[in-house]
């Protein structure tokens, strides 16, 4: 899973290394000792085998160098007031732990491996200071580099990990691209290991939901106007042709896609508060009709495996899966000139999946499914006339009266970005007054008549309409009585 370095990191590297450090007067100041001085040029500008020779020699010299010991502090720490040598340290140790993944290791033995790091990750506040940038990189490669070797739990990276993320949520909040692809795969290469998941999952509003947010603008719907997710307005051709909605390049889109495949894999730990939270069926089915690529139409599908495969979620997440027409979508995605095995084989299993759930379920479990999604679409049962005759008083009888709560909290709401959802919903109301007339009173203790009353001056004329049927049906069986 390893990832090409970002190109702003590189390059930040790059400029640091090709600078001329004026050594002899840091000794001469006391930023640093001679020995600290010997040490860095036997390794600086050298080649790699002679850099990896020198530094097997005597880990234990390089260890004290970047971490301290008992007679000396760590050239980060003595160097505090010189921005320039901690810059080039923090490269030139970033290129021998890559060079020398037996220092790293070695590293891991000292008792605080993380001291003298975890402070310039709040250097300042600036996103494009360079340090915090060098040092969440340093720190990336070296936490990265521990969870490979799982014969050797490190007990202080379980500390470290949430500093190293905080400080990658904000880059991830910036407007800066660049930035936030370094965040993000930084992310993705730290996301090994079912702890580290854990503990980014606790911080979510932080971690994950900010790449949600990315996703969603890549989508073309912000965090309150979800109506083209659920009306699949975009169209693929739309997508490959002008480019991802709000400039979201296909990298970065991939590396959030990836970080977030790489956090399904706890979906009974993350998939009903990451729906309940954030609505990420609709949002994936969304990316999955724009997906210009099998790279991020693989990461998408396997990623609703992942959330719906574990049975604890299936009872709550099937029923939403199907609600946004992803079977329907499955079934499209078949019809495309894909070729990539393992993503015929996720999606053979995920139409399975949905279609051994959608044939066992009846009308009513159709529609209980849709309206607890809170997102109502003219699927076939509202204006079926035998469907309501059948079911009217099973709704709003049917598990303490859950339909109809839920029903009157979707009419209490506003729904600025779909105003269909208040239609469909007096649409609905009209037939339970016409069908269980003797329930009225039940819809009214809700606050449903005082609301669909109000609803007859709404700016939408199918809201006005629909409406006016259900105030009609209320008024007829007032006239009849």
């Amino acid at each position: 899973m390893s990832l090409d370095p970002p190109t702003y990191l590189n390059s930040l590297q790059n400029n640091i290394r090709a600078r001329p450090i004026p050594w002899e007067g840091a000794v001469r100041a006391g930023t640093i000792t001679d020995n600290d001085l010997k040490r860095i040029k036997a390794v600086d500008k050298v080649r790699k085998d002679q850099r990896r020779q020198t530094v097997e020699g005597d880990k234990n010299a390089y260890k004290s160098l970047l971490l301290g010991d008992d007679q000396s502090k760590s050239v980060l720490e003595s160097a505090a007031k010189r921005a320039d040598v901690i810059q080039y340290m923090l490269v030139l140790a970033s290129d021998l732990i890559n060079d020398v993944p037996s220092l790293a290791s070695a590293l891991f033995e000292h008792p605080s491996p993380f001291k003298p790091f975890l402070p310039l990750l709040s250097h300042s506040t600036n996103p494009e200071d360079p340090i915090p940038l060098l040092t969440s990189s340093f720190l990336a490669n070296l936490i990265s580099g521990a969870q490979t070797d799982s014969s050797k739990p490190v007990p202080q990276t379980d500390e470290a990990l949430p500093k190293l993320y905080s400080y990658l949520s904000n880059l991830t909040k910036s407007q800066d691209s660049g930035l936030q692809d370094i965040a993000v795969q930084e992310y993705s290469a730290l996301l090994r290991t079912k702890k580290a998941r854990e503990l980014f999952w606790k911080q979510r509003q932080d971690t994950a939901y900010p790449l949600i947010d990315i996703l969603r603008t890549a989508a073309g719907a912000g965090r309150d106007s979800d109506s083209t997710m659920w009306s699949g307005g975009a169209s693929i051709r739309s997508a490959t042709e002008a480019g991802l909605s709000g400039g979201v390049g296909l990298q970065l889109l991939y590396h959030v896609l990836l970080t977030i495949w790489q956090l399904s894999f706890e979906g009974s730990l993350i998939g009903k508060d990451l729906e309940k939270e954030q609505e990420i069926f609709a949002l994936y089915t969304q990316l999955l009709r724009l997906s210009p690529k099998e790279k991020t139409t693989r990461l998408l599908l396997s990623t609703l495996l992942n959330l719906l495969t574990p049975p604890p979620n299936r009872s709550t997440l099937l029923p939403i899966a199907t609600t946004v027409r992803l079977p329907a979508l499955l079934t499209n995605l078949k019809g495309r000139h894909l070729t990539d095995p393992d993503l015929l084989d996720d999606l053979s299993t995920l139409t399975t999946l949905l279609s051994d759930y959608t044939s066992s379920q009846t009308t009513f479990d159709e529609y209980a499914s849709e309206i607890l999604s809170s997102r109502l679409r003219w699927s076939p049962p509202h204006r079926d006339a035998q469907f309501w005759r059948e079911n009217a008083r099973k709704i709003l009888d049917d598990g303490q009266g859950e339909l109809p709560k839920k029903l009157a909290e979707i009419l209490d709401k506003k729904w600025e970005d779909d105003k269909q959802v208040l239609a469909i919903a007096c649409n609905d109301v009209a037939w339970l007054v016409k069908e269980a007339p003797e329930k009225r009173g039940q819809l009214e203790k809700l606050g449903v008549k005082a609301r669909v009353m109000e609803l007859m001056a709404d700016e939408n004329e199918g809201v006005r309409w629909e409406s006016l049927r259900a105030v009609g049906e209320w008024l007829r069986y007032s006239f009849e009585q």
